[in-house]
């Protein structure tokens, strides 16, 4: 399928490891600009490198810190002077810490705050002049937690439902200005962050991570963890125009593991 990307411009926040690397991948490879962003300068670095940017003008990126407004804005401004505009946005953030309602006080939760749903705000409201401009899209990376309450993840059970209720809101203001807006949902993908949930999964029931990851990967009708590159290929899909009509909606990527409609 043709993506209808070439000469597009897509900005992708957390992309230089995980899923959002895998999405920008995919649209690099179907032809499109991508502004990477990460909070690890080295990664960033590593990453670009990876990606052929020294080479490749299509590609570029700069440190960003999800959880700050200065950071955000800065990275915004930085994409928009390196290719003049923006035809779609990756709102994605790393994910809180695992953990129970006991484990955490009211720090714990500001911070989740700020790195979950005040990170999507403000990346949305930073860049709506320019896709207001070029009629483009915005994707939210949340989870499977938006459906269903994940044990152990209190922080992003509470603040990711927060963010695709802010999404579907949204998809109603911002369609008048011809801006779509989605979330995509993944499930148990192998990432780093997957890799994190085991093993404080391992902790707080004393198994270890192999009893975890068997455990887990047994829940999921497909009876496996995703790979990155099959929910970059989902990612790409809706911040193209080959999704002009979908609007509003929350698309799980999880290989059939929510159980609710």
């Amino acid at each position: 399928m043709d993506l209808g990307v070439k000469d597009k411009v897509y900005f992708l926040a957390a992309s230089t490891r995980g899923l959002g690397r895998a999405v920008a991948q995919e649209l690099k490879d179907s032809g499109a600009s991508v502004f990477l962003g990460g909070r690890d300068e080295k990664t960033l670095v590593q990453t670009l490198k990876d990606m052929g940017a020294d080479q490749d003008r299509t590609v570029h990126g700069s440190v960003l810190d999800a959880s700050s407004a200065e950071s955000i804005e800065q990275w915004i401004e930085e994409g928009l002077h390196t290719f003049g505009r923006m035809d779609g946005i990756l709102v994605n953030a790393g994910g809180p810490p695992a953990g129970k309602f006991k484990d955490f006080d009211d720090s714990d939760f500001d911070a989740a705050y700020q790195l979950t749903l005040m990170s999507s705000v403000r990346m949305i409201r930073e860049s709506l002049p320019a896709l207001r401009g070029s009629k483009g899209n915005v994707l939210i990376v949340t989870s499977q937690s938006v459906r269903e309450p994940v044990e152990n993840l209190i922080l992003s059970n509470v603040f990711r439902s927060g963010v695709n209720a802010l999404m579907k809101t949204l998809s109603r203001e911002l369609i008048v200005d011809g801006i779509r807006i989605n979330c995509i949902a993944p499930g148990l993908i192998s990432t780093d962050r997957l890799e994190n949930i085991e093993k404080a999964t391992a902790e707080a029931t004393g198994k270890n991570v192999n009893e975890v990851r068997k455990e887990m990967q047994s829940g999921i009708p497909m009876g496996r963890y995703g790979n990155p590159s099959e929910f970059g290929k989902v990612g790409a899909f809706l911040l193209s125009p080959a999704a002009s009509y979908v609007n509003g909606e929350s698309i799980q990527v999880d290989g059939g593991l929510a159980k609710s409609v």
